[in-house]
């Protein structure tokens, strides 16, 4: 078993925000955070995570506890193997007791390497690879390998005594009418990381004709395919580097792309584009876009993708990338398109232009039956879409199934002209504002912690109270029962979290910056520091230097 002095050093290092949003895509709500509970099905976000307590809740159904508990109940794991999670997200040391045998994990990276030596003297599989243009230096990047036959990769576990049990539960044996068997045979093979940087399982190309094409690895316990993305281990540093991601159909894909120098691009692992991919695809905030075939497949796909990331919910930026002529991206840079490939990622289709052209393409609108089906689903979808973005496309819709914009019937909105925006607010920063109108005291401590440029949202309000606090604006704010005043406890805890999102921003912008790397190293030492710090509850104040 875990011993207890692990568990609670490990417990330490957990922070519930930072832990749940790596699941979900949490929206700040005052001094706590709020999303759709994973658990019930929702449309209105009643799931709390409360930075201050370390727990979460939802009032919706009742579920509720810390850091530990929301990852045994989403990931369906047991305590033992939520521990383990936590514990290799964020690279913490677990002791066991002497009677306790851990799962050898590194079962998957033997049989990788393996796999990648298996390759070297497979000719079928290299002529292969060579004949879709994939160099040398992208097999070693990616540690493409090859599966040999079901015996052989038995055989090898055996010779090296890795444990039989260990394999089948992640995914690489199973048990079949006449015994074990390789779940991958005479494949290329592709494996796929983790956002914890282990591999966590394979994907499969055939070479000897099967008629399953491609092959993932099963489900396991640290293997799903709706929430990786192939690809990301290596990208994600150019994701947000470039502040951009391309979203893939397939291995090769991303292969090739980075090869010809579009190193942020991923691939969904044989499945659609779902709401579980959202919060990886939150991670930095990136321009998403979706680079699909031009065949009856791809469009569908493209079309679902456009309708998740276009969502008032979810509401991306972004577009829709299409190739034609039965090309796909792996062919373009095979054929060194690069410069044509360059002009269509910075070009692309907004995903409600592609979502509209598609449902306008959709039907016949020369017959009125299916006009009206058309009418139907676009004012089905602007009213998925933001108030103001309602009103922006509804007569780019109504141009392309040629009625009149009237006849349009989407919900209309008034939104009020105020001073203060509580349209598009930030409650926290406007929490921090009202408290100091009431609380003028406060006012040093606030000034004395944090920069006024921290206040994204609300900067020009509180440039209003530090000039001219006799202002309509302020009085309304004053008047606004859903924004509350805090304690004095409760405004130092924000502010820890407003200092905590900064220097997060900071440490990003400085791994980029172009200078000497020991003084990056000692920045980034301290930025670190700095959070941790404020993670465990002191108030740092803000430091640019």
């Amino acid at each position: 078993m875990i011993t207890k002095d692990s568990i609670e050093n490990l417990k330490t290092h957990l922070e519930v925000v930072d832990v749940i949003s790596q699941f979900l895509e949490l929206k700040k709500t005052g001094a706590n955070f709020k999303a759709c509970c994973p658990f019930h099905g929702e449309d209105t976000p009643s799931f709390v995570v409360s930075p201050a307590k370390q727990i979460y809740h939802c009032f919706g159904c009742g579920v509720g506890g810390d850091s530990i508990n929301f990852v045994m109940e989403h990931e369906k794991l047991s305590y033992p193997e939520a521990l383990e999670k936590l514990a290799s997200m964020y690279n913490v040391s677990l002791e066991y007791d002497g009677d306790f045998k851990k799962q050898d994990l590194s079962i998957i990276t033997k049989i990788n390497n393996y796999y990648q030596k298996l390759l070297v003297h497979n000719e079928t599989a290299s002529q292969y690879l060579k004949s879709r243009g994939i160099s040398a230096n992208s097999i070693e990047k990616f540690e493409i390998g090859y599966a040999p036959s079901s015996g052989d990769t038995i055989g090898y576990l055996k010779q090296n005594f890795l444990n039989l049990a260990d394999a089948k539960d992640f995914g690489i044996i199973d048990n079949g009418q006449n015994g074990l068997y390789a779940r991958f045979i005479e494949r290329i093979t592709f494996p796929i990381y983790a956002l914890n940087d282990k591999i966590v399982g394979f994907g499969g190309r055939t070479i000897s004709g099967h008629n399953a094409k491609y092959v993932n690895s099963p489900q396991t316990k640290i293997f799903n395919k709706s929430r990786l993305l192939y690809g990301y281990n290596l990208a994600k540093d150019q994701i947000y580097k470039k502040n951009e991601i391309i979203v893939t159909e397939g291995y090769l894909d991303v292969i090739m792309l980075h090869q010809a120098g579009f190193n942020n691009a991923v691939a969904t692992l044989g499945t659609a584009l779902t709401a579980d991919h959202l919060p990886l695809l939150k991670r930095g905030e990136p321009k998403v876009i979706v680079a699909y075939d031009g065949d009856k497949a791809g469009l569908n796909a493209a079309y679902k993708a456009s309708l998740l990331l276009s969502n008032k919910s979810s509401s991306f930026e972004g577009g829709v990338v299409i190739f034609k002529d039965g090309q796909d991206p792996a062919d373009m840079v095979q054929g060194k398109k690069i410069e044509e490939l360059n002009q269509m990622f910075s070009k692309p289709i907004s995903f409600i232009n592609f979502v509209i052209d598609f449902i306008a393409n959709k039907f016949d609108l020369s017959l009125p039956q299916e006009k009206q089906q058309a009418k139907d689903e676009a004012e089905e979808y602007l009213k998925s879409l933001s108030p103001v973005l309602q009103n922006e496309y509804k007569v780019y819709a109504s141009s392309k199934l040629n009625i009149h914009s009237d006849s349009l019937n989407i919900e209309r909105y008034t939104i009020r002209r105020r001073k203060v925006n509580l349209t598009n607010a930030d409650i926290s920063e406007l929490e921090i504002i009202k408290t100091i109108l009431e609380k003028p005291e406060f006012l040093d401590m606030v000034l004395n912690t944090v920069d006024k440029s921290m206040f994204e949202t609300h900067f020009v309000e509180f440039e209003m109270l530090l000039n001219d606090r006799d202002n309509t604006a302020l009085r309304e704010l004053l008047l606004h029962k859903d924004i509350k005043i805090y304690s004095q406890e409760q405004l130092k805890s924000m502010l820890r979290i407003m200092l905590i999102n900064f220097y997060n921003k900071k440490l990003i912008k400085v791994k980029y910056d172009e200078i000497d790397n020991k003084i990056k190293k000692q920045q980034m030492r301290k930025i670190q520091e700095n959070i941790i710090r404020l993670k465990k509850g002191e108030l740092v104040h803000f430091n640019l230097n």
